[in-house]
């Protein structure tokens, strides 16, 4: 009886697998929508306290959000811009730049290019021009952009009805859970809402304060662009693991891009060290305590999970959901040993 339940629930997870993949469509706005319900919620009850209807106040902080996320794009997009398009202008000068210390890498180069022209047979005049084949460049663009559009659109009008709606959602879906499990499932709920919304604007808090620490500290030290890498830094950070490492790598080579010496350019780089390990092993853990600490190994097998799954996106969901099934195992005593695994 054990194993026939054991094989129910593989398929369960392998279907609900199956459905999240190919309806990422529809799921994703969803999800989005759910995750930043639960960011702004802790506004929105601010305001209800305040005697505000709950509507008017959902609208409020959602119009404020998106006019904070609008100017900051806006504000912080036009650099980036333009130092991406700068940049792959500028790497064949740190040739000429750091020339003496790679001497001996420039050498072995030149060495091992003259030896493979050796080989190098003449091209025949005669070869046929090559074929120009239709370009869909344009049209995947345009579908792509109108997709990503119709989504963003998606969830911003479910997110408003989320917020607007206050725990009315929740508790129309606990009455679709039989009597006896109702209250149970109320609570659980509202647990998750409440851990999900501190968690998420704790860390939202804190990858916001990172973000002026950092383009403070870079703006001291004289590097180009401070507002924008704090910008880059702040929002990287919400991709554990991967994020910062990629802030750090973008940030080491805008150093040796903009400054002439080895230990300047290094200099932005381990400012952005200093900071993240700041962030990740003293301001988050007590921010948060031990009852959000989550396995590193399960959050990096679910981040690697989640972009297979739906991309970016899904690295963006991943740490959400793990902590939305952890208060979940937590609550249902069957499975308190999976939240022991996921703690």
């Amino acid at each position: 009886m054990r194993s026939l339940k054991t094989i129910q629930f593989f398929f369960m997870v392998l279907g609900g697998i199956v459905f999240a993949y190919f309806a990422r469509l529809v799921v994703l706005p969803f999800l989005l929508a759910w995750v930043a319900a639960m960011t702004l919620k802790p506004p929105v009850s601010w305001l209800r306290n305040w005697g505000l209807p709950t509507p008017l106040a959902a609208a409020a902080v959602l119009i404020f959000f998106l006019c904070v996320v609008g100017f900051s794009a806006l504000w912080l997009g036009h650099p980036a811009v333009e130092w991406a398009k700068s940049a792959p202008e500028q790497v064949p000068q740190l040739k000429h730049k750091f020339r003496k210390i790679l001497q001996p890498v420039l050498r072995f180069s030149d060495a091992a290019s003259r030896m493979g022209n050796l080989d190098v047979s003449q091209t025949s005049t005669n070869a046929p021009p090559p074929v120009l084949k239709d370009n869909h460049v344009v049209g995947a663009m345009f579908t792509w952009t109108s997709a990503l559009l119709a989504g963003i659109a998606e969830a911003v009008v479910l997110t408003f009805l989320l917020l607007a709606s206050g725990d009315k959602f929740s508790q129309k879906l606990a009455h679709l859970v039989p009597r006896r499990h109702k209250r149970r499932a109320v609570e659980i709920s509202q647990e998750i809402q409440h851990s999900i919304s501190r968690y998420l604007f704790t860390v939202t808090l804190i990858n916001a304060g990172l973000g002026c620490g950092i383009g403070l500290v870079f703006w001291l030290v004289g590097m180009p662009d401070a507002a924008m890498w704090g910008g880059v830094a702040a929002l990287l950070n919400f991709l554990p693991f991967f994020g910062p490492t990629i802030g750090m790598i973008m940030v080491g080579l805008a150093g040796l891009l903009d400054f002439n010496t080895i230990g300047g350019a290094l200099l932005p780089v381990g400012i952005y060290l200093f900071f993240h390990l700041l962030e990740g092993y003293l301001v988050t853990p007590f921010a948060l305590g031990r009852r959000f600490s989550l396995n590193p190994v399960i959050i990096f097998v679910a981040f690697i999970f989640f972009v297979w799954l739906w991309g970016v996106i899904g690295a963006l969901l991943a740490v959400p959901l793990l902590v939305s099934l952890k208060v979940m195992c937590g609550r249902v005593p069957a499975w308190r040993a999976m939240a022991e695994f996921l703690a």
